[in-house]
């Protein structure tokens, strides 16, 4: 996919992806999903994570990707998120929203997010995710 930023016309300023990971943020928790990730990657429970990141690191294509788009983004895992957003708590993760004005959005469901195998067919998923609510956006 090439020259993201350029297919995707939007204010940058106006809009951020936050994703959101099925994991927590503690130490303990980084070092055993990692391990799970190479031991058991069928047990493992956030299919993003498994499909961006390798056993320690984003994947570069993921974060090239990423670099391009014309949006602030946010990471945060499950804890952060709960933490930050109480009320959204029941949502299924892993997810990725958008947030525009102060309000969050789901933009890609954990369900869609898990049926994805690598970082191509993710970028696709979420590069016409964002393109449905442009159009949405401007009607």
């Amino acid at each position: 996919m090439k020259n993201t930023s350029e297919k995707i016309d939007m204010d940058k300023n106006a809009h951020k992806l936050i994703f959101v990971y099925n994991a927590d943020s503690s130490v303990f928790s980084l070092v055993s999903d990692a391990v799970k990730k190479v031991v058991t990657p069928s047990k493992y429970e956030c299919n993003l994570c498994m499909v961006t990141y390798g056993a320690i690191s984003m994947k570069d294509e993921w974060k090239e990707f990423l670099d391009a788009l014309p949006f602030e983004k946010e990471f945060l895992h499950r804890d952060e998120f709960h933490k930050q957003h109480p009320e959204l708590k029941s949502t299924k993760l892993p997810t990725i929203f958008i947030s525009q004005n102060n309000t969050l959005n789901q933009l890609v469901s954990a369900d869609d997010i898990n049926t994805k195998k690598d970082v191509e067919d993710l970028k696709e998923l979420l590069i016409g995710r964002i393109r449905k609510k442009i159009h949405e956006s401007k009607l």
